[in-house]
Protein backbone atom coordinates (compact mmCIF):
# COMPACT_ATOMS: atom_id res chain seq x y z
CA UNK A 1 0.00 0.00 0.00
CA UNK A 2 1.33 3.44 -0.89
CA UNK A 3 1.03 6.20 1.68
CA UNK A 4 1.09 9.94 1.12
CA UNK A 5 4.04 11.79 2.64
CA UNK A 6 2.18 13.34 5.53
CA UNK A 7 -1.15 12.14 6.89
CA UNK A 8 -1.02 13.62 10.35
CA UNK A 9 1.57 15.76 12.17
CA UNK A 10 1.45 15.52 15.94
CA UNK A 11 3.69 15.94 18.96
CA UNK A 12 4.35 13.87 22.03
CA UNK A 13 3.60 15.82 25.19
CA UNK A 14 6.83 17.48 26.29
CA UNK A 15 8.85 15.94 23.49
CA UNK A 16 10.03 16.72 20.00
CA UNK A 17 7.73 16.62 16.95
CA UNK A 18 6.66 13.34 15.41
CA UNK A 19 4.83 12.27 12.28
CA UNK A 20 2.03 9.70 12.43
CA UNK A 21 1.09 7.84 9.25
CA UNK A 22 -2.16 6.08 8.37
CA UNK A 23 -2.90 2.71 9.98
CA UNK A 24 -1.96 -0.70 8.69
CA UNK A 25 -5.12 -2.74 9.25
CA UNK A 26 -5.20 -6.47 9.88
CA UNK A 27 -8.80 -6.43 11.11
CA UNK A 28 -10.06 -8.73 8.37
CA UNK A 29 -7.61 -11.36 9.54
CA UNK A 30 -9.67 -11.71 12.73
CA UNK A 31 -12.26 -13.68 10.75
CA UNK A 32 -9.71 -15.99 9.19
CA UNK A 33 -9.71 -18.33 12.17
CA UNK A 34 -7.07 -17.67 14.79
CA UNK A 35 -6.85 -21.28 15.89
CA UNK A 36 -5.73 -22.49 12.49
CA UNK A 37 -2.54 -20.45 12.55
CA UNK A 38 -1.01 -18.91 9.46
CA UNK A 39 0.60 -15.58 8.62
CA UNK A 40 -0.78 -12.26 7.36
CA UNK A 41 1.53 -9.69 5.78
CA UNK A 42 1.12 -6.02 4.90
CA UNK A 43 3.68 -3.73 3.25
CA UNK A 44 3.76 0.07 3.38
CA UNK A 45 5.94 2.34 1.26
CA UNK A 46 6.37 6.08 1.56
CA UNK A 47 8.60 9.11 1.25
CA UNK A 48 9.98 11.42 3.93
CA UNK A 49 11.16 14.85 2.79
CA UNK A 50 14.35 16.49 3.94
CA UNK A 51 13.66 18.08 7.31
CA UNK A 52 11.30 15.30 8.40
CA UNK A 53 10.24 14.92 12.03
CA UNK A 54 12.59 13.13 14.42
CA UNK A 55 10.24 10.16 14.70
CA UNK A 56 7.68 8.70 12.31
CA UNK A 57 5.00 6.34 13.62
CA UNK A 58 3.25 3.69 11.57
CA UNK A 59 0.17 2.43 13.47
CA UNK A 60 -0.52 -1.30 13.10
CA UNK A 61 -3.96 -2.61 14.06
CA UNK A 62 -3.27 -5.99 15.66
CA UNK A 63 -6.29 -8.31 16.03
CA UNK A 64 -6.80 -11.07 18.59
CA UNK A 65 -5.02 -14.40 18.34
CA UNK A 66 -1.59 -13.18 17.24
CA UNK A 67 1.35 -15.14 18.62
CA UNK A 68 4.16 -13.29 16.85
CA UNK A 69 4.78 -9.95 15.15
CA UNK A 70 7.66 -9.55 12.71
CA UNK A 71 8.81 -6.34 11.05
CA UNK A 72 11.35 -5.65 8.31
CA UNK A 73 12.23 -2.40 6.62
CA UNK A 74 14.47 -0.83 4.02
CA UNK A 75 15.20 2.64 2.72
CA UNK A 76 17.10 4.18 -0.17
CA UNK A 77 20.59 5.63 0.07
CA UNK A 78 20.98 8.04 -2.85
CA UNK A 79 24.27 9.72 -3.59
CA UNK A 80 24.67 13.18 -2.05
CA UNK A 81 27.08 16.07 -2.63
CA UNK A 82 30.33 16.08 -0.70
CA UNK A 83 29.83 17.36 2.83
CA UNK A 84 26.09 16.62 2.82
CA UNK A 85 24.56 13.94 5.05
CA UNK A 86 22.79 11.04 3.39
CA UNK A 87 19.94 8.84 4.58
CA UNK A 88 20.09 6.99 7.87
CA UNK A 89 16.93 5.62 9.47
CA UNK A 90 16.48 3.77 12.78
CA UNK A 91 13.61 1.47 13.78
CA UNK A 92 11.76 0.21 16.87
CA UNK A 93 8.25 -0.62 18.06
CA UNK A 94 5.67 0.24 20.73
CA UNK A 95 2.76 -2.01 21.69
CA UNK A 96 -0.92 -1.42 22.41
CA UNK A 97 -0.11 0.68 25.49
CA UNK A 98 0.77 3.58 23.20
CA UNK A 99 3.67 5.85 22.33
CA UNK A 100 3.45 8.39 25.16
CA UNK A 101 6.81 9.76 26.24
CA UNK A 102 8.08 7.54 29.05
CA UNK A 103 4.92 5.42 28.88
CA UNK A 104 4.29 1.69 29.11
CA UNK A 105 4.27 0.90 25.40
CA UNK A 106 7.97 0.38 24.67
CA UNK A 107 8.72 -3.06 23.18
CA UNK A 108 12.08 -2.55 21.56
CA UNK A 109 14.58 -0.58 19.56
CA UNK A 110 17.45 -1.60 17.31
CA UNK A 111 18.36 1.77 15.86
CA UNK A 112 20.12 1.21 12.56
CA UNK A 113 21.74 -2.06 13.63
CA UNK A 114 19.04 -4.38 12.20
CA UNK A 115 16.73 -4.49 9.21
CA UNK A 116 14.24 -6.89 10.80
CA UNK A 117 13.00 -8.08 14.19
CA UNK A 118 10.32 -10.28 15.74
CA UNK A 119 8.51 -10.48 19.08
CA UNK A 120 6.56 -13.33 20.66
CA UNK A 121 5.69 -14.40 24.19
CA UNK A 122 8.67 -16.73 24.46
CA UNK A 123 11.39 -14.82 22.64
CA UNK A 124 12.36 -11.64 20.87
CA UNK A 125 15.14 -10.36 18.66
CA UNK A 126 17.88 -8.79 20.81
CA UNK A 127 16.93 -5.19 21.48
CA UNK A 128 13.25 -6.14 21.84
CA UNK A 129 11.17 -7.33 24.77
CA UNK A 130 9.57 -10.75 24.68
CA UNK A 131 5.94 -10.95 25.79
CA UNK A 132 2.44 -11.62 24.48
CA UNK A 133 1.36 -9.83 21.32
CA UNK A 134 -1.88 -8.32 22.57
CA UNK A 135 -4.64 -6.92 20.39
CA UNK A 136 -4.73 -3.17 19.84
CA UNK A 137 -2.85 -0.45 18.00
CA UNK A 138 0.88 -1.05 17.87
CA UNK A 139 3.28 1.49 16.38
CA UNK A 140 6.36 0.81 14.30
CA UNK A 141 8.67 3.78 14.92
CA UNK A 142 11.06 5.04 12.28
CA UNK A 143 13.81 7.43 13.28
CA UNK A 144 15.10 9.32 10.22
CA UNK A 145 18.42 10.19 11.81
CA UNK A 146 19.58 12.06 8.73
CA UNK A 147 17.73 12.70 5.46
CA UNK A 148 19.35 13.41 2.10
CA UNK A 149 18.27 16.47 0.07
CA UNK A 150 16.27 14.13 -2.18
CA UNK A 151 14.34 12.79 0.81
CA UNK A 152 14.08 9.24 2.07
CA UNK A 153 12.02 6.47 0.46
CA UNK A 154 11.13 3.67 2.87
CA UNK A 155 9.33 0.33 2.87
CA UNK A 156 8.03 -1.40 6.00
CA UNK A 157 6.68 -4.95 6.01
CA UNK A 158 4.68 -6.26 8.97
CA UNK A 159 3.85 -9.96 9.36
CA UNK A 160 1.47 -11.30 12.00
CA UNK A 161 1.60 -14.99 12.82
CA UNK A 162 -1.53 -16.50 14.41
CA UNK A 163 -1.83 -19.40 16.82
CA UNK A 164 -1.20 -20.44 20.42
CA UNK A 165 1.00 -17.91 22.21
CA UNK A 166 2.63 -20.42 24.53
CA UNK A 167 4.21 -19.53 27.88
CA UNK A 168 5.66 -16.09 28.49
CA UNK A 169 9.41 -15.73 29.01
CA UNK A 170 10.37 -15.05 32.62
CA UNK A 171 13.34 -12.67 32.99
CA UNK A 172 16.38 -13.72 34.98
CA UNK A 173 17.87 -10.56 36.48
CA UNK A 174 21.36 -10.42 38.02
CA UNK A 175 21.74 -10.14 41.82
CA UNK A 176 22.49 -6.75 43.40
CA UNK A 177 25.64 -7.90 45.16
CA UNK A 178 28.59 -10.24 44.78
CA UNK A 179 31.00 -11.67 47.32
CA UNK A 180 33.54 -8.86 47.19
CA UNK A 181 36.34 -8.03 49.62
CA UNK A 182 34.58 -5.71 52.05
CA UNK A 183 35.64 -2.06 51.89
CA UNK A 184 38.09 -1.99 49.01
CA UNK A 185 38.83 -0.59 45.57
CA UNK A 186 36.74 -2.24 42.84
CA UNK A 187 37.31 -1.98 39.09
CA UNK A 188 34.46 -1.60 36.64
CA UNK A 189 33.40 -0.63 33.13
CA UNK A 190 29.94 0.94 32.94
CA UNK A 191 29.59 1.67 29.20
CA UNK A 192 29.37 -1.50 27.10
CA UNK A 193 27.40 -2.65 24.06
CA UNK A 194 26.25 -6.02 22.78
CA UNK A 195 23.99 -7.49 20.09
CA UNK A 196 21.10 -5.99 22.06
CA UNK A 197 21.95 -2.67 20.35
CA UNK A 198 24.73 -1.94 17.84
CA UNK A 199 27.45 -4.11 19.37
CA UNK A 200 28.82 -7.29 17.82
CA UNK A 201 29.35 -9.27 21.02
CA UNK A 202 26.88 -11.54 22.75
CA UNK A 203 26.23 -11.14 26.46
CA UNK A 204 28.25 -14.29 27.09
CA UNK A 205 31.22 -12.89 25.15
CA UNK A 206 30.99 -9.59 27.01
CA UNK A 207 31.14 -11.08 30.50
CA UNK A 208 34.00 -13.37 29.45
CA UNK A 209 35.98 -10.33 28.30
CA UNK A 210 35.13 -8.48 31.53
CA UNK A 211 36.50 -11.36 33.58
CA UNK A 212 39.61 -11.54 31.40
CA UNK A 213 40.16 -7.81 32.02
CA UNK A 214 40.06 -8.50 35.80
CA UNK A 215 37.01 -6.31 36.33
CA UNK A 216 34.88 -6.61 39.44
CA UNK A 217 31.73 -5.08 37.94
CA UNK A 218 30.16 -4.02 34.66
CA UNK A 219 26.99 -2.17 33.66
CA UNK A 220 24.70 -3.23 30.81
CA UNK A 221 24.25 -0.10 28.67
CA UNK A 222 22.82 -0.90 25.28
CA UNK A 223 21.31 1.99 23.34
CA UNK A 224 17.72 2.93 24.25
CA UNK A 225 16.62 -0.52 25.39
CA UNK A 226 16.52 -2.67 28.51
CA UNK A 227 16.18 -5.92 26.57
CA UNK A 228 19.45 -7.44 27.85
CA UNK A 229 18.50 -7.16 31.53
CA UNK A 230 16.41 -10.31 31.69
CA UNK A 231 19.21 -12.53 30.36
CA UNK A 232 22.03 -11.38 32.62
CA UNK A 233 21.22 -13.39 35.77
CA UNK A 234 23.03 -16.62 34.82
CA UNK A 235 26.09 -14.66 33.64
CA UNK A 236 26.87 -12.89 36.92
CA UNK A 237 28.71 -14.56 39.78
CA UNK A 238 30.65 -14.08 42.99
CA UNK A 239 33.57 -12.81 40.89
CA UNK A 240 31.59 -10.34 38.73
CA UNK A 241 28.74 -8.01 39.65
CA UNK A 242 26.53 -7.14 36.69
CA UNK A 243 24.56 -3.88 36.95
CA UNK A 244 21.66 -3.07 34.67
CA UNK A 245 21.28 0.22 32.82
CA UNK A 246 21.05 1.89 29.43
CA UNK A 247 22.77 4.37 27.15
CA UNK A 248 20.10 6.96 26.44
CA UNK A 249 20.80 8.22 22.92
CA UNK A 250 19.04 11.54 22.28
CA UNK A 251 19.53 13.91 19.34
CA UNK A 252 21.45 16.29 21.62
CA UNK A 253 23.85 13.93 23.35
CA UNK A 254 24.08 10.54 25.02
CA UNK A 255 23.98 9.71 28.71
CA UNK A 256 24.34 6.59 30.81
CA UNK A 257 21.73 5.35 33.23
CA UNK A 258 23.96 3.24 35.50
CA UNK A 259 22.75 0.70 38.03
CA UNK A 260 19.01 1.19 37.59
CA UNK A 261 16.51 -1.37 38.86
CA UNK A 262 16.43 -4.33 36.44
CA UNK A 263 13.86 -3.86 33.69
CA UNK A 264 13.97 -0.06 33.84
CA UNK A 265 13.63 1.57 30.41
CA UNK A 266 14.51 5.25 29.92
CA UNK A 267 12.99 7.17 27.00
CA UNK A 268 15.27 8.98 24.56
CA UNK A 269 12.76 10.79 22.30
CA UNK A 270 13.55 14.41 23.13
CA UNK A 271 16.07 17.19 22.55
CA UNK A 272 17.55 19.70 24.97
CA UNK A 273 14.98 22.28 23.86
CA UNK A 274 12.10 19.99 24.86
CA UNK A 275 12.54 20.46 28.63
CA UNK A 276 12.26 16.72 29.26
CA UNK A 277 15.74 15.76 30.50
CA UNK A 278 15.03 16.42 34.18
CA UNK A 279 11.96 14.20 34.03
CA UNK A 280 14.10 11.24 33.07
CA UNK A 281 16.94 11.97 35.47
CA UNK A 282 14.30 11.80 38.21
CA UNK A 283 13.11 8.47 36.82
CA UNK A 284 16.67 7.09 36.88
CA UNK A 285 17.20 8.12 40.48
CA UNK A 286 13.81 6.70 41.53
CA UNK A 287 15.09 3.48 39.99
CA UNK A 288 18.19 3.77 42.24
CA UNK A 289 20.56 4.60 39.38
CA UNK A 290 22.88 7.47 38.51
CA UNK A 291 23.07 9.83 35.51
CA UNK A 292 26.36 10.19 33.61
CA UNK A 293 26.81 12.14 30.33
CA UNK A 294 28.78 9.96 27.92
CA UNK A 295 31.60 11.23 25.67
CA UNK A 296 30.48 14.89 25.92
CA UNK A 297 32.54 15.85 22.86
CA UNK A 298 31.87 12.68 20.86
CA UNK A 299 32.69 12.95 17.18
CA UNK A 300 29.63 11.16 15.80
CA UNK A 301 26.50 13.06 14.84
CA UNK A 302 24.25 14.06 17.76
CA UNK A 303 26.63 12.69 20.39
CA UNK A 304 27.83 16.07 21.71
CA UNK A 305 26.38 16.85 25.15
CA UNK A 306 23.94 19.82 25.13
CA UNK A 307 21.87 19.31 28.29
CA UNK A 308 24.29 20.98 30.71
CA UNK A 309 25.72 19.54 33.92
CA UNK A 310 23.34 20.80 36.59
CA UNK A 311 21.49 17.50 36.98
CA UNK A 312 24.12 14.79 36.57
CA UNK A 313 25.95 12.55 39.03
CA UNK A 314 29.29 12.15 37.22
CA UNK A 315 30.87 12.86 33.82
CA UNK A 316 32.48 10.34 31.49
CA UNK A 317 35.69 12.24 30.76
CA UNK A 318 37.49 9.24 29.25
CA UNK A 319 35.79 7.10 26.62
CA UNK A 320 37.73 4.27 25.00
CA UNK A 321 41.19 4.90 23.58
CA UNK A 322 42.39 8.38 24.59
CA UNK A 323 41.70 10.94 21.82
CA UNK A 324 41.20 14.67 21.35
CA UNK A 325 37.55 14.56 22.42
CA UNK A 326 38.68 13.12 25.76
CA UNK A 327 41.07 16.06 26.15
CA UNK A 328 38.13 18.41 25.61
CA UNK A 329 35.98 16.51 28.13
CA UNK A 330 38.78 16.59 30.69
CA UNK A 331 39.24 20.35 30.32
CA UNK A 332 35.50 20.97 30.64
CA UNK A 333 35.36 18.85 33.78
CA UNK A 334 38.36 20.63 35.28
CA UNK A 335 36.68 23.99 34.64
CA UNK A 336 33.62 22.70 36.50
CA UNK A 337 35.85 21.77 39.43
CA UNK A 338 37.22 25.31 39.52
CA UNK A 339 33.67 26.64 39.60
CA UNK A 340 32.80 24.32 42.47
CA UNK A 341 35.76 25.68 44.45
CA UNK A 342 34.07 29.08 44.66
CA UNK A 343 30.52 27.78 44.97
CA UNK A 344 28.64 25.75 47.55
CA UNK A 345 31.11 22.88 47.48
CA UNK A 346 29.03 20.61 45.22
CA UNK A 347 31.19 19.09 42.51
CA UNK A 348 30.78 16.49 39.77
CA UNK A 349 33.14 13.50 39.76
CA UNK A 350 34.80 12.03 36.69
CA UNK A 351 34.66 8.46 35.46
CA UNK A 352 35.94 6.49 32.49
CA UNK A 353 34.49 3.62 30.44
CA UNK A 354 35.39 1.69 27.32
CA UNK A 355 32.22 2.11 25.22
CA UNK A 356 33.31 -1.19 23.70
CA UNK A 357 31.18 -2.44 20.79
CA UNK A 358 33.30 -5.00 18.94
CA UNK A 359 36.89 -5.99 18.18
CA UNK A 360 39.29 -4.26 18.45
CA UNK A 361 37.48 -2.28 21.23
CA UNK A 362 38.95 -3.40 24.57
CA UNK A 363 36.63 -4.03 27.48
CA UNK A 364 38.08 -2.23 30.51
CA UNK A 365 39.97 0.41 28.48
CA UNK A 366 39.51 2.51 30.49
CA UNK A 367 38.00 1.41 33.79
CA UNK A 368 36.81 3.26 36.87
CA UNK A 369 38.31 2.11 40.18
CA UNK A 370 35.86 2.80 43.01
CA UNK A 371 36.34 2.75 46.78
CA UNK A 372 33.19 1.05 48.06
CA UNK A 373 32.04 -0.65 51.24
CA UNK A 374 31.36 -3.82 49.28
CA UNK A 375 30.80 -5.25 45.83
CA UNK A 376 27.15 -4.30 45.65
CA UNK A 377 25.08 -1.87 43.61
CA UNK A 378 24.33 0.68 46.32
CA UNK A 379 27.92 0.87 47.61
CA UNK A 380 29.47 1.22 44.16
CA UNK A 381 27.06 3.94 43.05
CA UNK A 382 27.62 5.79 46.32
CA UNK A 383 31.38 5.68 45.67
CA UNK A 384 30.98 7.00 42.12
CA UNK A 385 28.65 9.82 43.25
CA UNK A 386 31.10 10.80 45.99
CA UNK A 387 34.10 10.81 43.62
CA UNK A 388 35.94 8.16 45.62
CA UNK A 389 37.39 6.84 42.39
CA UNK A 390 40.14 7.07 39.81
CA UNK A 391 40.47 5.92 36.20
CA UNK A 392 43.01 3.54 34.67
CA UNK A 393 43.73 2.21 31.21
CA UNK A 394 43.90 -1.37 32.55
CA UNK A 395 44.03 -3.48 35.69
CA UNK A 396 47.83 -3.53 35.39
CA UNK A 397 48.01 0.04 36.68
CA UNK A 398 47.90 0.68 40.42
CA UNK A 399 47.53 4.11 42.05
CA UNK A 400 46.98 5.71 45.43
CA UNK A 401 46.85 9.36 46.44
CA UNK A 402 46.50 10.99 49.85
CA UNK A 403 46.86 14.46 51.34
CA UNK A 404 48.07 15.05 54.89
CA UNK A 405 48.03 18.09 57.16
CA UNK A 406 50.43 19.18 59.93
CA UNK A 407 48.36 17.71 62.79
CA UNK A 408 47.65 14.24 61.45
CA UNK A 409 44.75 15.23 59.24
CA UNK A 410 44.48 13.11 56.12
CA UNK A 411 42.16 12.65 53.15
CA UNK A 412 41.93 10.39 50.13
CA UNK A 413 40.60 10.73 46.61
CA UNK A 414 37.19 12.40 46.57
CA UNK A 415 37.50 13.62 50.17
CA UNK A 416 38.24 16.99 51.81
CA UNK A 417 41.25 17.76 54.00
CA UNK A 418 40.06 20.31 56.63
CA UNK A 419 43.16 22.43 57.27
CA UNK A 420 43.86 26.13 57.82
CA UNK A 421 44.51 28.14 54.64
CA UNK A 422 48.26 28.53 55.22
CA UNK A 423 48.94 25.11 56.73
CA UNK A 424 51.35 22.90 54.82
CA UNK A 425 49.68 20.03 52.98
CA UNK A 426 51.69 17.06 51.73
CA UNK A 427 50.30 15.27 48.71
CA UNK A 428 51.59 11.77 48.16
CA UNK A 429 50.98 9.88 44.92
CA UNK A 430 52.12 6.34 44.28
CA UNK A 431 51.86 4.73 40.84
CA UNK A 432 52.54 1.11 39.91
CA UNK A 433 52.46 -0.96 36.76
CA UNK A 434 54.36 1.44 34.48
CA UNK A 435 58.12 1.39 33.75
CA UNK A 436 60.19 4.28 35.07
CA UNK A 437 60.47 7.10 32.54
CA UNK A 438 57.59 5.84 30.42
CA UNK A 439 55.14 8.40 31.78
CA UNK A 440 54.87 11.88 33.23
CA UNK A 441 53.14 12.52 36.54
CA UNK A 442 51.21 15.78 36.84
CA UNK A 443 49.57 17.27 39.91
CA UNK A 444 46.86 19.74 38.88
CA UNK A 445 45.05 22.35 40.96
CA UNK A 446 42.48 25.05 40.27
CA UNK A 447 45.38 27.13 38.95
CA UNK A 448 46.55 24.38 36.60
CA UNK A 449 49.41 21.87 36.58
CA UNK A 450 51.77 22.93 39.37
CA UNK A 451 53.99 19.84 39.41
CA UNK A 452 55.23 17.67 36.55
CA UNK A 453 57.94 15.01 36.72
CA UNK A 454 58.94 11.79 34.96
CA UNK A 455 57.70 8.65 36.66
CA UNK A 456 60.50 7.39 38.87
CA UNK A 457 61.48 3.80 39.57
CA UNK A 458 59.73 3.96 42.94
CA UNK A 459 56.59 5.47 41.41
CA UNK A 460 56.30 7.79 44.43
CA UNK A 461 55.75 11.55 44.21
CA UNK A 462 55.47 13.93 47.17
CA UNK A 463 54.56 17.59 46.82
CA UNK A 464 53.74 20.31 49.32
CA UNK A 465 51.13 23.03 48.92
CA UNK A 466 48.57 24.93 50.98
CA UNK A 467 44.79 25.27 50.87
CA UNK A 468 45.10 28.97 50.05
CA UNK A 469 47.23 28.11 47.00
CA UNK A 470 45.35 24.98 45.88
CA UNK A 471 41.61 24.53 46.30
CA UNK A 472 42.02 20.95 45.13
CA UNK A 473 44.70 18.59 43.84
CA UNK A 474 44.17 15.88 41.28
CA UNK A 475 46.67 13.66 39.46
CA UNK A 476 47.28 12.67 35.86
CA UNK A 477 49.67 9.99 34.66
CA UNK A 478 50.37 10.46 30.96
CA UNK A 479 52.36 8.36 28.54
CA UNK A 480 55.35 10.19 27.14
CA UNK A 481 54.43 11.68 23.75
CA UNK A 482 56.59 10.61 20.79
CA UNK A 483 59.49 13.00 20.26
CA UNK A 484 58.51 13.50 16.61
CA UNK A 485 54.83 14.20 17.28
CA UNK A 486 54.11 17.41 15.31
CA UNK A 487 50.87 18.17 17.17
CA UNK A 488 52.61 19.36 20.32
CA UNK A 489 49.91 17.63 22.36
CA UNK A 490 50.53 15.86 25.63
CA UNK A 491 50.76 12.10 25.64
CA UNK A 492 47.67 9.97 26.24
CA UNK A 493 46.44 9.47 29.79
CA UNK A 494 47.25 6.18 31.47
CA UNK A 495 45.52 7.09 34.77
CA UNK A 496 43.85 10.07 36.38
CA UNK A 497 42.15 10.76 39.68
CA UNK A 498 39.26 12.67 41.07
CA UNK A 499 40.40 15.57 43.28
CA UNK A 500 41.25 15.82 46.93
CA UNK A 501 39.77 19.08 48.23
CA UNK A 502 41.84 21.24 50.55
CA UNK A 503 40.70 23.60 53.32
CA UNK A 504 37.67 24.01 55.53
CA UNK A 505 34.38 25.18 54.08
Amino acid sequence: MDRRDVLKLSALAGATSVLTLGSVNFAEADDAGTTSGGDRTRTVSGHLPNGAADFVYLPVEVPRGVRRIAVSYSYDRPSVPAGTVGNACDIGIFDQHGVDLGGRGFRGWSGGARTEFAISAQEATPGYLAGPVEAGTWHVILGPYTVAPQGLDYTVTVTLSFGDRGPTLRPSYPPESAKGRGRDWYRGDCHLHTVHSDGARTLEQLVALARAAKLDFINSSDHNTSSAHGYLGPLAGDDLLVLTGEEVTTRNGHFLAIGTDPGTWVDWRYRSRDDAFERFTRQIRRANGIVVPAHPYGMSLASQWKFGYDDVDAIEVWNGTWTLDDEASLLTWDNLLTGAARGDGHWIPAMGNSDAHRDPNVVGLPQTVVLADGLDRASLLAGIRAGRSWIAESADIQLSMTASGPHGEHAGIGERLPVAPEADVTVRLEVGGLPAGSALVRLITDEGPLFTAPLSASGVVEWTTTASYSAYVRAEVRRVAPANDPSGLQGPVAALTNPIWLGRR
